[in-house]
């Protein structure tokens, strides 16, 4: 995130969800510095209404132009400030794609501005959403929290928490498969990852951790918590997880585009999105 509010000399982020000719950046610094540079940047509902550009415009000292937000359901990106976000949107002078500054209220524009990375900060960073997570499911442990998943092709959300629990708890996070891209010592090109690998890849430092024998060590109930960081991607060890353990030391998360999960039903269900 950025520590203060960037000068601003655009009205507009380059990047429009969806024009493919918008992508023009490959460097994860040169799209930051296209948010921080502007006064809004573009963002949509697409496969679902939430969505990682929101929270990467925010982080950035910049202010999303939510394209029909006023019909996003009550119960859907319930923390995400959707009245600043929209107060903004409706500041004299502000139209889709431009700013006329004779009337404009740059004021209140940067009032709200400031609002919003404060919100931001205190709410949306990873590490407070799994801090979040956590105090949902009334964890106090201090062992060690197992989170699988049972392939590792990036899934943000997935990717963000276990970032999130990283940040809060280190090595007593065991990821299984290990989530290679999130460590800063990952080898390959991150440009081949989806979305380019802007914003999830090469965050953590890569503390040891063993991550051996885990059917035998779930039997002996090793881990204090289990986390599944992708509820429709594979529930490794599923079985053996949910005879040893009780319901409320199992988390599911689920990451989807809209639908009506399957899955709506697990105790300690997190969901993105839903219909």
């Amino acid at each position: 995130m950025v520590k203060e509010i960037p000068p601003k000399d655009r009205d507009f982020a380059v990047v429009i969800p969806g024009d493919i000719s918008t992508y023009v950046y490959s460097e994860e610094k040169d799209y930051y510095k296209d948010y921080q540079r502007s006064y809004f940047a573009v963002t949509k509902k697409k496969g679902g209404w939430d969505c990682m550009r929101h929270y990467e415009i925010l982080a950035n000292g910049c202010i999303p132009y939510f394209l029909d937000l006023e019909e996003c359901p009550s119960k859907t990106m319930t923390l995400l400030p959707k009245k600043l976000i929209l107060e903004a949107m409706h500041l004299p002078g502000v139209s889709y794609l431009e700013i006329d500054h004779r009337v404009f209220d740059e004021n209140r524009y940067y009032e709200i501005l400031e609002e919003l990375l404060d919100y931001t900060r205190e709410r949306l960073v990873a590490r407070k959403m799994a801090q979040k997570i956590l105090d949902r499911v009334k964890y106090k442990g201090k062992g060690k929290i197992l989170y699988l998943s049972k392939q590792t092709y990036p899934d943000y959300l997935r990717c963000c928490m276990l970032i999130g629990l990283k940040e809060l708890l280190g090595p007593r996070v065991v990821d299984v498969p290990k989530v290679e891209h999130i460590y800063t010592n990952y080898p390959e090109n991150t440009l081949k990852l989806y979305g380019k690998g802007f914003s999830y890849t090469k965050v953590v430092e890569d503390e040891p951790v063993d991550r051996e024998n885990i059917k035998q060590r779930i039997k002996k109930k090793e881990f204090d918590l289990i986390i599944y960081g992708s509820v429709h991607r594979g529930l490794l060890f599923h079985s053996l997880v949910r005879k040893v353990y009780p319901k409320e030391k199992i988390v599911y998360l689920c990451g989807e585009d809209e639908h009506k999960c399957k899955f709506k039903h697990y105790h300690n269900l997190f969901l993105r999105e839903y219909p």
